[in-house]
């Protein structure tokens, strides 16, 4: 039941139109505008940024405030106390689990890590020299062609299947990309390791020797796992659920997402981190660069600073810090060139008065572009690194979608173009 009602007036229609307004546990009230379509009138709103597309209880944000909530707990308060594992099972479930389920869940998770083998051959496809992005959208999309035991999007069981395969796969194949793009042989997932543990062994393990992690660079993949994991409606999220809508199996609806996720504007964002610090190229030429950042008539854009979303800082972004300090102290590299360069960067942002003022302060990309260079994983696999993150998001909205009456996406069109004419006879 609606809280309250709008009243709307449009010139030239001779009716006041009472529009319910819905209210949420948090965050803005919502004007349901359903009814307007039937007196000929659609809302406008270009990239859908003051539309509610739907209700969800799973990830709730308060850009202005700088909060992000998972089932209501605080991301900073899961990054300290959680891992990537149960937060998974919180946005699947709306509830931590249990220390029995989440032995349950991990377990169910390892046993699902490895792909069918024939997968395999589905990369020699591909040149050596395409982008990880490119192989993870059509491998993850052939998912279907092999686990098609478990693609009725109408059973409850079948989508908590897809939900284990793709959480449990999505390293494997992400490493598998990493590993055919530089000519080595794939690693086999090993379920003796915690998951993160599991993801670094595949990426830089080899047949010829054991590959033993470093526990401190394990913690810190776990933690750009987790605090990527859901962002509430963004784009890829988004496409997920408008492709979910026309009934297409999970996998494809997560390869649609991944397509979203490849964008510079979106999930490209740490790997510009890193195009960026190239381009300054050396710490004396930094003030060069401020300046230009400075300058509204340059096109120059500091990468990694403020955030769309956030308007006063980004919560995961404190998490990150303390993370990429405590990587950059166990590997002992702070005398890297682009890293020194992203520390008197990062010095500059919060203490200039410029950046101060606009709330320019690093955001997550910035320092999670970091911890990836620092722990030896090439920019183009950044984005593919986040795709693995999010699709635990990605499908616990799509499953969310699903167990509920819904319908297909059409969003409407303010239409610019000809009016009627006919065909010029000849």
């Amino acid at each position: 039941m609606a809280d309250k009602k709008a009243r709307l007036t449009v010139d030239g229609i001779d009716e006041v139109f009472e529009l319910p307004v819905y209210t949420g546990t948090m965050g803005p009230d919502v004007i349901d505008v359903r009814a307007l379509t039937g007196k000929g009138l659609f809302t406008y709103d270009p990239g859908f940024v003051s539309t509610a597309a739907c209700d969800s209880a799973i990830t709730y944000i308060d850009g202005g405030k700088g909060v992000l909530l998972h089932g209501g707990y605080p991301i900073e308060q899961l990054a300290e106390n959680s891992d990537y594992l149960e937060v998974c099972f919180l946005l699947l479930n709306g509830e931590l689990p249990t220390p029995e389920q989440k032995q349950t869940f991990v377990d169910t998770v390892k046993n699902h890590t490895m792909v069918h083998e024939q997968m395999l051959h589905f990369f020699n496809g591909f040149r050596r020299d395409a982008h990880p992005m490119a192989i993870m959208v059509g491998v993850v999309g052939a998912l279907s062609a092999f686990y098609h035991d478990s693609l009725d999007i109408d059973d409850a069981h079948h989508r908590e299947v897809c939900a284990y395969r793709l959480i449990a796969k999505m390293p494997t194949i992400a490493a598998m990309c990493y590993k055919y793009s530089i000519g080595q042989p794939f690693q086999y997932p090993r379920n003796d390791l915690d998951y993160a543990d599991n993801f670094l062994q595949m990426m830089f393990g080899n047949p010829c020797s054991d590959y033993v992690t470093n526990p401190t660079l394990a913690k810190a993949m776990d933690k750009i796992f987790l605090l990527h994991a859901d962002h509430e409606q963004n784009a890829s999220t988004s496409t997920v659920r408008l492709a979910g809508s026309s009934g297409a199996n999970p996998f494809a609806c997560i390869s649609a997402g991944i397509a979203a996720l490849w964008g510079p504007a979106h999930g490209g964002a740490n790997e510009a981190v890193l195009t960026m610090l190239s381009e300054i190229g050396d710490e004396s030429n930094i003030e060069e660069f401020i300046q230009r950042a400075k300058d509204p008539e340059d096109s120059f854009r500091l990468m990694g600073f403020g955030h769309r979303v956030y308007r006063n800082f980004d919560p995961r972004a404190k998490v990150m810090k303390q993370t990429c300090d405590e990587v950059l102290a166990e590997l002992g590299i702070e005398n890297d060139p682009l890293l020194r360069i992203a520390k008197r960067l990062e010095q500059i942002a919060l203490e200039d008065p410029y950046f101060v003022e606009r709330k320019l302060y690093p955001n997550v990309d910035f320092y999670s572009g970091i911890i990836l260079k620092a722990v030896g994983i090439p920019t183009n696999m950044f984005t593919v690194i986040f795709a693995l993150s999010r699709t635990i998001g990605w499908i616990s909205h799509w499953s969310e979608f699903h167990s509920s009456p819904n319908k297909i996406g059409r969003p409407r069109q303010l239409y610019t173009g000809p009016v009627k004419r006919d065909y010029p006879k000849k």
